[in-house]
Order: C-alpha cells, then sequence, then structure tokens
C-alpha cells in the first residue's frame, strides 16, 4: 500500500483517551491536535504504544524510505515489524520512549532476536540507524543475553537443589510459587544493587545468594542433597531464625555465622565460584539489598504481588526487557534457534560405541572456567614484593620499592572508586579483591621481565627502569586488564567476540589516567613474561593492541605524535618513522618493555649492554643522550609501532580487498601504496579517527580514478561483516573539529581535498613507486595448533587439545581430564577397545617400538607406504634418514634395507600367535 499523506483528526485523540490508563487525571487534548499519520494499521500501532506526533511523523518518514528503495518488497511483506522497528528508530532518536521495549516486541509480535536481525536489515543505506540507536541496542543485546543465560543457569540449578516431584506434604504450588520468587527476587536485586546490568560474574554471584536466602526458607522436604543436610544442619544447630536460648551470646553469634555460610559454601562448591567472593557480594550487596525493600533475612517468604510491583517501577523506569516473562516461556525472549543449536564433534563412526559429544560450554560455565584458571596462576603469588624482587630493587642505584608500594596503594584506592561508580555503590569491596589478585600478576610479571632482562643483558642494576613512573602503571594497569578481562564474559552464546562492557578495555586507561600509547609499550613483553596465560586472555590483549594501533594511539593528546614530530626534526623531512625498504624483511625484533620504555636507549654504534644512563625517558636523562652521541637517536618504540601498524594495516587491508575486489587483483598494491603513503606522511589525517576509516577511503578513491565501479555503500556493506568491527567507524567520522558526519562526507571534504594530487597520479603514466608489501609473520601471541611429531621416528604426531573439559552434572568441568577418566582420540578411525591404545603407548615407551608392529590377521605382511610429512630424505615409517651427500642410489639402497628388515620381524611377529610364551 502506498503511504499516505499526514491528516488531522479527532479519532486519534478519542482512541488514546480510551486506552490511556491515567486518562482520568488530566483533560484529554482539543481533538484537532493530533496528528494522523499512515494508514489505519499504522495509526493502531501507535496509539498502542502511545508514540507522540514527532515519533510517529519520523517513523513514517523512515517507513517511506525504506519503501522507496530497491527490494521494498519484504519491507511490505513485514510492515508491521518495519513500521516497529521505524517507531523504535525515532523513539531513540528523539528521545520520547513512551514504551517499553517488551511493549514494542509484543505489539509487533516478534523476539528479540528477530527484531534486532530485522533492525540491521533495515539499515540498508547505513543511514537509516544512527549511533545513538546502535548504543540503544547495543545496552539491549547484552542485557539479554545476560539475562538469558542467568535464567538457563537458574533453571538447571534450582533442578539440581529442589526435588521434581516433593513429597504429599509440599504442594506442587508451593515449589512454583518458590521459584517465582526467587527469580523475581533476584531480577530486583540485580536492578537495584547493580548499575552495570551486564556483568555476568557479579550478576550470578548474586544469584547464588538469593538462591541461598530461598534454600534456607524452603522446607527440608522439597530439597535434594546436598542442600537438604546443609539446611537441616543449619536448623539444628541454630540459625537466624531459631537460635538456642542455652546459648550467651557470643557462642551464638560464632555458631551463627559458621552455620549460615554452610549453604553458601555448599552452593559454591557445586559451582565452581570462589567462596571468599561470593561472601563478599551477600554481605556488602545482598543483605543491605534486603534490608532496603523492607525484608529482613529472617522473616519468612516475601510476597510475590509485593516483590513484582517493585520490580514494575524498575522495569518501567528502564523502558527495557520485563525478564519476568521467562517464566512463562514468553515468545518474545525466546533465543534464535539456529544460532543456540549445540555442535557435536566429531562424528561416531561405529553404532556400538560409546557416543560423548563436545557440547558448547554455557557462558556462565566459561566465565567460573576462566576466573579458576587464573586463580590457579596466581595461587602461588602473594600481593607483596618477593624476595627475588626485594634484590632486584636493593640492588638499584636508587631504591624502588617504597615509590612501587605507594602506587600500588595509591591507585588501590582510585580503581575501588572508579569500580564501585561503574558497576554499583555496594561493588567497591568486590573492586578491591580483583584489585589484589591484578596486584599479585603485576609483582609475578615484573619478577619474570626482570629475570628474563638479566639474562639478556647481563646486568643487575635496573634502577632507571624500575624507576620509571610509566612504565610501573603501564604494567600494573595491563595486570588489572587481565583480571577485568577474565571476569567480563561474553553472555551471547552465538557472538564470539569478546565482550565489550563498560569495563572494557580502554577503561582501564582512563581509571590509571594512563596514555594508550605508553601501555601499547609492555603488552608484548607481559605476555611473553606469563606464558600461563590462557589462549583466550593472549588474543584479547592482542585486540587490546589492535584497538591501540587503530586509534586510541591517535587521540589528540598522545605521546606519538610528538613522537613523529621529534623523528621528522631530527632527521629531516624526508625521514620516515619506518622505511618502506625494510618491509618485506621477516617481522623479528628482539625488543622489550625496558627497549620501548627507555627508548631511544642506545646509538646505534655502540654494543648495548643494558638499559643506559642515557635513556631519554626522564627529562634528567636528555643531557646525558645529547653528550654520548652526537647524532640524534631514532625511538624504538616508534619505529616498532609503525611496523605493527603497517602490518595491521595491511592485513586489513587484504581481508576487505578480498572480499571486494578479488577480480582486479592489480589494484591492490595500488590501494595499499595510497594508505601506506598516508599514514606515512599525512598521519595528521588520522588524529582523533579510525584506522580503518583511510583503508576504505583509499580504497574508494583508487577505485574512482581506475574507474571501477565500487560504490561506499558496498564497501560499508562488506567492512561490517569483518571481525572486531564498529559502525560508529563509517558513521561518524570527525569532519572539523567537533564537528561529525559519515565517512562519505569525510572522503569529499577532507580525505580527498588533502590527497587529490597524490590520487590523480595513479591515473597518469607514471604513478607512484608501489610500497613493499610487509612480511607476514605468524602472530607472537598464538599457541602453535599445528601437529608435531613424536620423537623417535615414529608415525605418531599430537596436537594440543581444543577443550580439556570432561562433563559434570550437565556441564563441563576444567582441568579435570585425566589418563585414567577420560582422552580423545582422532586418528581416522574410532577406537573401541584397549589393545590399539597399549599398541601406541608400547611404541612411544619402546626406542625400537617402530620395530615392533602388532601382529594383523592378514595373509602376507604388506610393506608400508613412505610417508613425507616432515622433512626430504626421512622415511617416516622406521625413522630412517639420509645425509644430504649421499647419492640417490645409497638412498634407495638404505630404504630396501630398512624394508627387508621391517618385513622379517613382521613374519617373525606373525609367528607370535603360536608361540608367545617362547618369544618371551
Amino acid at each position: 500500500m502506498p503511504p499516505k499523506a499526514p491528516r488531522r483528526t479527532g479519532a486519534a485523540a478519542a482512541r488514546s483517551q480510551r486506552t490511556s490508563p491515567d486518562s482520568g487525571s488530566a483533560p484529554p487534548p482539543p481533538a484537532a491536535t493530533r496528528l494522523e499519520i499512515g494508514d489505519a494499521d499504522f495509526i493502531a500501532l501507535c496509539d498502542a504504544l502511545k508514540a507522540s506526533d514527532s515519533v510517529r511523523e519520523k517513523a513514517w518518514k523512515t517507513y517511506e524510505s525504506l519503501s522507496a528503495v530497491d527490494g521494498a518488497l519484504a519491507y511490505n511483506k513485514k510492515r508491521k515489524e518495519t513500521w516497529g522497528v521505524c517507531i523504535f528508530i525515532a523513539a531513540v532518536d528523539l528521545d520520547e520512549m513512551t514504551f517499553t521495549f517488551t511493549e514494542l516486541l509484543k505489539s509487533v509480535s516478534v523476539s528479540v532476536c528477530t527484531f534486532f536481525q530485522f533492525l540491521k536489515e533495515v539499515d540498508v543505506n547505513m543511514d537509516t540507524v544512527s549511533t545513538k540507536v546502535d548504543s540503544t541496542v547495543s545496552r539491549l543485546k547484552k542485557k539479554y543475553d545476560v539475562l538469558l543465560a542467568l535464567y538457563h543457569k537458574f533453571e538447571r540449578t534450582c533442578g539440581l537443589i529442589y526435588l521434581e516431584q516433593p513429597s504429599s506434604e509440599i504442594s506442587t504450588e508451593l515449589s512454583s510459587i518458590f521459584l517465582k520468587n526467587c527469580w523475581i527476587t533476584f531480577l530486583l536485586a540485580k536492578g537495584k544493587v547493580l548499575q552495570m546490568e551486564d556483568d555476568l560474574v557479579i550478576s550470578f554471584q548474586l544469584l547464588l545468594c538469593v538462591l541461598e536466602y530461598f534454600i534456607k526458607l524452603s522446607p527440608p522436604a522439597m530439597l535434594k542433597e546436598p542442600y537438604k543436610s546443609a539446611v537441616t544442619a543449619v536448623a539444628v544447630n541454630g540459625s537466624a531464625r531459631t537460635p538456642r536460648r542455652g546459648q550467651n551470646r557470643s557462642t551464638r553469634a560464632s555458631k551463627q555465622v559458621d552455620t549460615d555460610t554452610k549453604v553458601i559454601e555448599v552452593l559454591c562448591k557445586e559451582h565452581d565460584c570462589n567462596l571468599d567472593e561470593v561472601k563478599n557480594v551477600y554481605f556488602t550487596s545482598f543483605i543491605p539489598f534486603l534490608n532496603s525493600i523492607g525484608v529482613a533475612a529472617s522473616s519468612g517468604l516475601p510476597e510475590v504481588e509485593v516483590l513484582s510491583k517493585q520490580y514494575d517501577e524498575l522495569y518501567l523506569s528502564n523502558k527495557d526487557i520485563d525478564a519476568r516473562l521467562f517464566l512463562d516461556n514468553d515468545e518474545t525472549l525466546q533465543p534464535d534457534v539456529t544460532s543456540s543449536q549445540l555442535k557435536t564433534t566429531p562424528v561416531k563412526n561405529n553404532p556400538d560405541e560409546e557416543f560423548n559429544p563436545m557440547l558448547p560450554q554455557t557462558p556462565v560455565r566459561a566465565a567460573m572456567n576462566n576466573i579458576q584458571q587464573l586463580m590457579m596462576i596466581l595461587n602461588s603469588a602473594t600481593d607483596k614484593p618477593s624476595d627475588t624482587l626485594i634484590m632486584y630493587f636493593n640492588n638499584c642505584t636508587v631504591n624502588p620499592t617504597d615509590s612501587i608500594l605507594k602506587r600500588v596503594e595509591y591507585f588501590e584506592h582510585i580503581f575501588k572508586k572508579k569500580f564501585a561508580e561503574a558497576v554499583g555503590p555496594g561493588c567497591a569491596e568486590i573492586g578491591s579483591q580483583r584489585y589484589k589478585l591484578a596486584v599479585r600478576l603485576y609483582y609475578r610479571v615484573m619478577e619474570s621481565i626482570l629475570k628474563s632482562e638479566e639474562v639478556r643483558l647481563s646486568v643487575h642494576n635496573f634502577s632507571k627502569l624500575l624507576n620509571d613512573n610509566i612504565f610501573h602503571t603501564s604494567l600494573l594497569a595491563c595486570a588489572v586488564e587481565v583480571v577485568m578481562a577474565t571476569y567480563v564474559r561474553n553472555a551471547s552464546q552465538s557472538d564470539t567476540t569478546s565482550a565489550e562492557t563498560h569495563l572494557s578495555f580502554p577503561w582501564i586507561l582512563n581509571v590509571f589516567d594512563l596514555k594508550a600509547f605508553d601501555f601499547y609499550k609492555v603488552v608484548e613483553s607481559f605476555i611473553r613474561a606469563e606464558p600461563s596465560l590462557t589462549k583466550e586472555m593472549m588474543k584479547h590483549l592482542e585486540r587490546c593492541e589492535h584497538q591501540i594501533m587503530e586509534s586510541l594511539a591517535w587521540q589528540s593528546g598522545s605521546p606519538l605524535f610528538d613522537l613523529i614530530k621529534q623523528s621528522k626534526e631530527q632527521e629531516g623531512q624526508t625521514d620516515q618513522p619506518e622505511p618502506t625498504s625494510t618491509f618485506n624483511m621477516p617481522f623479528q625484533h628482539n625488543h622489550t618493555a625496558a627497549d620501548l620504555y627507555l627508548s631511544p636507549v642506545r646509538s646505534p654504534k655502540k654494543k648495548a649492554s643494558g638499559p643506559s644512563p642515557s635513556a631519554t625517558s626522564s627529562p634528567d636523562a636528555q643531557p646525558a643522550a645529547n653528550s654520548q652521541t652526537q647524532k640524534p637517536q631514532k625511538s624504538t618504540s616508534l619505529s616498532l609501532f609503525y611496523k605493527k601498524v603497517y602490518l595491521l594495516a595491511y592485513l586489513r587491508l587484504r581481508t576487505l580487498f578480498s572480499r571486494l575486489l578479488s577480480e582486479h587483483p592489480d589494484l591492490e598494491p595500488l590501494i595499499w601504496t595510497l594508505f601506506q603513503h598516508t599514514l606515512q606522511n599525512e598521519y595528521e589525517l588520522m588524529r582523533d579517527r579510525h584506522l580503518d576509516q583511510i583503508m576504505m577511503c583509499s580504497m574508494y578513491g583508487i577505485c574512482k580514478v581506475k574507474n571501477v565501479d565500487l560504490r561506499f555503500k558496498i564497501i560499508v556493506s562488506a567492512y561490517k561483516e569483518l571481525p572486531n568491527t564498529n559502525q560508529e567507524t563509517f558513521k561518524r567520522v570527525l569532519i572539523r573539529e567537533e564537528q561529525y558526519d559519515s565517512i562519505i562526507v569525510f572522503y569529499n571534504l577532507v580525505f580527498m581535498q588533502k590527497l587529490k594530487t597524490n590520487i590523480l597520479q595513479y591515473a597518469s603514466n607514471r604513478p607512484p613507486t608501489p610500497s613493499p608489501i610487509p612480511h607476514m609473520p605468524r602472530s607472537p601471541y598464538q599457541f602453535s595448533n599445528s601437529p608435531r611429531r613424536v620423537p623417535a621416528g615414529n608415525n605418531i604426531y599430537i596436537s594440543p587439545l581444543k577443550s580439556p573439559y570432561k562433563f559434570s552434572d550437565g556441564f563441563q568441568s576444567p582441568t579435570k581430564m585425566t589418563p585414567r577418566s577420560r582422552f580423545l582420540v582422532s586418528i581416522g578411525e574410532s577406537f573401541g577397545t584397549s589393545d590399539k591404545f597399549q599398541k601406541i603407548n608400547q611404541m612411544l615407551c619402546n626406542s625400537e617400538g617402530q620395530l615392533k608392529r602388532s601382529a594383523e590377521v592378514t595373509t602376507a605382511p604388506k610393506p608400508l607406504k613412505r610417508l613425507r610429512f616432515d622433512i626430504e630424505g626421512q622415511d617416516e615409517a622406521d625413522g630412517s634418514k639420509h645425509l644430504p651427500q649421499e647419492s640417490k642410489f645409497q638412498q634407495k639402497l638404505a630404504e630396501m634395507t630398512s624394508t627387508r628388515t621391517r618385513m622379517q620381524k613382521q613374519k617373525l611377529n606373525d609367528g607370535n600367535d603360536t608361540s608367545a610364551s617362547e618369544e618371551k
């Protein structure tokens, strides 16, 4: 149906008066003032959502623009859904939300996941959905993911706590009331305690506190073990509800603490939670919450109506998701089935064998596993400097001990305050716990760095480095980031990207008032110094480094611009932060944090012996540097930074290019040359902008002068599908001071104006010399996933285990797999009996294993095929190696001799079937 023109009528006002719950409290607006737009169904939807006139008008204009684009038939078939999306966009942009998100979903009869997907499809021209709407949708999606994960965990946990069919004295209705009360209490507690509602770990710890409260209120006949015994122990020994009169006050208080924590101890043990952390949440957040809603810990079961009414106030003020509907399995809150389906592997070959599918971890279980792994790393660490560190401190010309301890104490107060502001006022102690974990990691990594520097440089005095404030602040911030990232877990099972929350990087930089460029210097050394970090954590730190190189280091006020300026002033305008001639050289370096924080460290002509006193990282070191070297030195940190930026830039360009211009391979070196030229010579274009913005503009500019039809819309569409991208990158680009617009406007008004002459050269007969392609190294942060050959010449390879978990109560638990409990194999066939593994063990344990092959029931022995998996000249089957100087005839003769020996051994083994005892 074609869009209708606006018209004014009194029908809408009358309908609004009938549907408004508070129509009696105020007179309705005059009939002539109601603006009615669109057809009757659109008007009815707006009326149901109580949308304002401005929202109606903007929503209808958005719908008209969508209907006018190519392929608008899909929107016409889903008119009601499209209207709902348009109304949502208008209401968010105009800050006139007269409805909750759940009310909108119910009005258009779609689920959360369907709505988000449809909203993504609607943004055809990349200008329908603003960054403000993107931000709102992102917040809603995070909250939904956390709520969904917690509700699934709540269901499974209640199944482990409560009997499915309690005794006759306990009605099924009572069990239902307990579960409903418990979930609503948790929702209310979560909304009141946590300002940052997408924190999965604290939310789950709070859920355990709520469960503990209701378990102690439950009749023992409803409970399973071990909860039944825990509740019975509380009742017998004396709890807050039934203290023994014969005990004095101190005895009662002591026993009450012991017995009251019995249930929470069981819950923490069953869910692999840190007991101290949960107790902290219980006493600092949950108990004050109970008091705030007028429910004492010793009182009976709270009324559902009272709790629901209080939650209503919270839900209506937030205007988001009514999570009570999870209890009713409401269709609007159902997850996307396609993304939540469990994937099973490997495929079962033998139907008679037991098949154990490797189920994906739940978000809560994965979060608990991450925390456990961190705790294992820090078990032996302390929150004070070790004796080894003290020795290093004492060896310094200026002992840094006092400044280090004061710095750690100072940032603890800062961190607690900022954490409480972000998460919730009652969560300061939780922040303190996490900070203390980070301090232990900070000292542990510092010691490891100093040990490696001592070996590398053969020096013991690290006074300059250990008295460098920026080095310590960066190292401590990196340790805190590792801990924070461990606790901040993505709640979406379908989303494989890292979680983005209020506490995500670069939040820590603001807390520590630290420049991103300074933080970058410590990341690689931190990873190398702590090999126990999980693969996921290494990837997270690598992603932090990428964020810095993409945009954070290019923000105004960054020391990067001063370093570039100094580099050009020292060597002249023709100097480059990193010469292009080094691009095709292997990306290898032995620079450490000490080099980067004290760079430029030493003269190129002077052999390094340690962090030199000539380091220019501090003002008092500058005269020494000038006196020792006549020629100013290049900054090690700047040179290495540019190398990494060029590498990252080319990798991202190559990925985008392969999706858009694979049919024009000749354009890739041209685009890269323009891209690299901009970063090198027009680096001011990067100020307060993003690396990918320059990349997309370079691609568009080259295609334009080469007459290749590639529109910005197509570039942006492909860019959105790349990993770790944000729509704000192309929707909100700095044009000039405090003025932002789309990337198309940036290209026309800024990029093209600055580089027009250079871009036009690519269309001439004398184009610019192509920039060399950066050498592609293997990331220093990745584990080797390639199979490794077992020594002793056997044809056996091993590869890292992907998921070292075993099943326990429906989910996987970490670090519990042992050779005696479970192992996984995949060697081309299914192993159903143990004798085959015994044969493998014999081959691994016996150096002559390659000559002791098990007898197979065959008519004649078959010679083994030669497998060339490793190096030329090595027979994988028998382990024989040939020297390079051997002739072909000698090599062939050796192979034939080896094969004949194996065949003789096989014949001998064939006879072992009848004379095994004689053989022994």
